[in-house]
């Protein structure tokens, strides 16, 4: 199968906003306190295009899989980055699109000059914070920042540097 990793398209926002909201009620992460109820689910094109911004899309076969970005953290230091809004369908995970998207965003966040890459999960994604700790983030016992999503309950952060 042919996959593909593209810079995200006005044309994406629905299906990305299907797949992430579809991620978070997989999860029981469909309410307030969640990324669930965030206005930018709906224009996420719009959203990355903000400056030290970039969001990314998992294609095979031109079929739009998930995607995933970075962004400034809300109320954080300038030099902290947040990975935001990674989401693939079930049948895409398992076959190394996750570590690809994973890459392209913090390739983005280092030619951003972030530091630190921020990112908030939910312990029962398990696949997913294994993901993480593969790539290097290491978790928080609190969280950082101002993001808004109150009920997520695993922090994570990667010191961005040590890549240089």
């Amino acid at each position: 199968m042919e996959s593909e990793i593209r810079m995200v398209v006005e044309d994406d926002n629905p299906a990305l906003a299907a797949i992430i909201r579809g991620g978070l009620m997989e999860f029981g992460a469909d309410r307030p306190g969640f990324a669930f109820t965030d206005p930018e689910v709906d224009s996420i094109f719009e959203t990355y295009q903000a400056p030290r911004s970039a969001y990314f899309v998992a294609l095979r076969n031109g079929r739009l899989l998930g995607g995933g970005g970075i962004a400034p953290l809300r109320g954080g230091s300038s030099h902290t980055c947040e990975l935001q809004k990674m989401y693939l369908l079930p049948e895409a995970r398992g076959h190394g699109l996750g570590a690809a998207l994973l890459k392209h965003c913090l390739d983005a966040a280092m030619a951003h000059g972030f530091q630190q890459c921020y990112l908030e999960t939910l312990d029962r994604m398990h696949a997913a914070r294994n993901l993480y700790r593969r790539f290097g983030f290491s978790a928080l016992s609190e969280p950082a920042g101002a993001t808004g999503h109150n009920k997520c309950n695993t922090w994570m952060m990667k010191d961005l540097t040590a890549e240089v």
